[in-house]
């Protein structure tokens, strides 16, 4: 019997466009395979022995029809291509429109209203990169207090302030007025608290971000395994995806190096259930700085942990790798991209040699992951058990 399942989230790795990535501005975009044409001496044996280059869309690149999973690539039902759509699809819940996004800003109306909730003035408003705000309005913050707010072509509401003038208690405290005033017409799909430190021509975003959602409408895989009884373990962002619904414990790790060397220590330890890890410097450090080579590295770095966790895995543990959007580096944007996800699935139990195509909703992740424990549920996806566990009786 297959006792826990161990889902890693690599932020942001997509494995190509998907059919409508040209609605979204999108058209080109494969963060998997445009890394490995652009990125200097890059490789990734390891997931390359799992088989993500036998994925459909890499025949180009992989050197070998054999490998140890079973693999696929997932389309997205949900309409959207930010954190929260991808992460609450795998876990069963597809939106039926997306979380609404702001290009040109949020209304005045909104803003002033939000200004009397905290006592301070707004500097911003603009979509933006992260990185390139704080420089743009830093100093003005520093020299005056105001907050800065930005959004980008996610459906997001970002808060950026050095620490040295805004303690990160208030300004949560600030993302938490302002998570409790975009419900509804204006249901962001997150409110991102962007802190950062340092001096005009060096300000640098720290490590002490949080991810305010919304509440996740429905059950999800985590409720439903925790539900039965089995532990729910959340690394990284996880818990803040979810806001704790469906969540036993969590370590709120802040980069991949953190949130690997948590998972392993979990992993180390005797229980039944999930564990959900999301790995996000891909796409926060990387990904959204279209930094090409740093992205690559990340990934390498990933690569070369990846036998101590599996060196850990129990007999009858389940391995999946995944991603919840692409975010392109080589791209002339640094947003999110509309693309496919990839799927590996690894395990004493687990068919080799199997490339299991397209599937149709990554919902058929948390699908697989229930149908695997043997809990009813009502999402809709479409269970790969049957397709992933080798020919012989699994009690």
């Amino acid at each position: 019997m297959i006792k826990r399942a161990v889902l890693i989230v690599l932020d942001s790795v997509g494995a190509g466009e998907l059919p409508d990535a040209a609605d979204y501005g999108d058209e080109g975009s494969n963060t998997l395979k445009n890394i490995y044409k652009h990125a200097q001496n890059f490789s990734l044996p390891n997931l390359e022995n799992l088989g993500i280059l036998n994925i459909d869309g890499f025949e180009d690149l992989k050197s070998s029809d054999s490998f140890l999973g079973s693999v696929a690539k997932c389309n997205q039902k949900s309409k959207g291509k930010d954190t929260t759509t991808g992460h609450w699809e795998i876990s069963g819940l597809i939106l039926d429109k997306p979380f609404p996004t702001y290009p040109d800003g949020f209304p005045e109306e909104l803003i002033s209203e939000f200004e009397k909730k905290i006592d301070r003035k707004v500097i911003g408003n603009y979509a933006a990169s992260g990185t390139e705000i704080i420089k743009e309005l830093g100093k003005e913050h520093v020299e005056t207090g105001n907050i800065i707010v930005y959004t980008s072509a996610d459906s997001v509401f970002q808060i950026a302030a050095h620490e040295e003038v805004v303690t990160l208690e208030e300004l949560y405290n600030i993302c938490r007025n302002a998570r409790m005033m975009l419900q509804g017409e204006h249901g962001v799909g997150r409110v991102i608290a962007r802190p950062f430190i340092g001096e005009e021509g060096n300000f640098i975003r720290t490590g002490n971000r949080r991810d305010f959602s919304l509440k996740p409408y429905n059950d999800t895989m985590l409720d439903f395994v925790k539900n039965s009884g089995r532990e729910v373990y959340a690394i990284g962002k996880i818990e803040d995806i979810f806001v704790n619904k469906g969540i036993s414990d969590s370590n709120h790790t802040k980069n991949n190096e953190e949130g690997i060397e948590a998972l392993i220590q979990v992993l180390k330890e005797n229980f039944e259930g999930l564990i959900f890890t999301n790995l996000v410097d891909f796409d926060m450090i990387y990904g959204h700085r279209n930094n090409v080579q740093g992205y690559a590295e990340a990934l390498m770095d990933f690569d070369r942990k990846l036998p101590e966790i599996i060196a850990n895995l129990k007999e009858d543990d389940v391995l999946i790798i995944t991603a919840d959007h692409g975010c392109d580096p080589t791209t002339s944007s640094t947003d999110h991209s509309r693309e496919y996800i990839p799927l590996i699935f690894y395990g004493k139990n687990i068919k080799e040699n199997n490339n299991l195509g397209i599937l149709d909703t990554f919902a058929s992740i948390g699908k697989t992951v229930l149908d695997i424990f043997d809990i009813e549920n009502d999402i809709k996806g479409i269970s790969v058990k049957s397709q992933i566990i080798k020919n012989r009786e699994i009690d």
